[in-house]
């Protein structure tokens, strides 16, 4: 349950703190981030999965990389797992993923991580987080973020980190 959901804090060069805040708080510590995560999940034939956000979340019906903010007592990679899983329904392993880099947000750190899956998975997705998904080429992932289809905070904190995560996705692809 999100209300329940606890975040660890961490400081400005991304340590923590020994602090939690409950999600929904209304006082956010200054100087105090929490973490959060993405997964640019390929599939074997090159493409990257988009999830659409369902329309009762903020960011209504934008396009997006499957994540979210990792739970007190989490790393980011099992997050990272998690959300994916959460959202989509499929199961990736920790040892699958490649870290991208970490951007940052005004209260948060976003760690971005590349993960192929072989073949074309089944998804199942959780209505309550996502309202579509879709598999598309790089090149319309970037068209979406430029016609402002996706979170704008996100391509914000996405922007410095960009051109390692394409260079990272076509190094999946010609894996997979």
């Amino acid at each position: 349950m999100a209300d329940a959901e606890t975040w660890d804090l961490l400081d400005e060069q991304g340590d923590l703190t020994g602090e939690v805040h409950r999600r929904g708080e209304p006082r956010w510590p200054p100087g105090r981030f929490h973490l959060m995560v993405a997964t640019c999940v390929v599939r074997s034939d090159g493409l990257v999965l988009l999830t659409r956000r369902a329309a009762t979340k903020t960011f209504p019906l934008l396009w997006e990389i499957p994540g979210g903010s990792v739970h007190a007592g989490e790393t980011g990679a099992q997050a990272a797992v998690r959300e994916v899983r959460e959202e989509t329904g499929l199961v990736l392993d920790e040892g699958a993923l490649v870290r991208v880099g970490r951007g940052v947000e005004s209260a948060s750190f976003l760690d971005v991580h590349v993960a192929t899956v072989p073949g074309h998975p089944r998804l199942v997705l959780d209505p309550a987080e996502v309202h579509e998904a879709t598999w598309v080429t790089w090149a319309e992932v970037e068209d979406r973020r430029d016609a402002g289809r996706m979170p704008a905070p996100w391509v914000g904190c996405f922007a410095p980190l960009w051109p390692e995560l394409a260079r990272k996705v076509g190094e999946a692809a010609r894996r997979a």
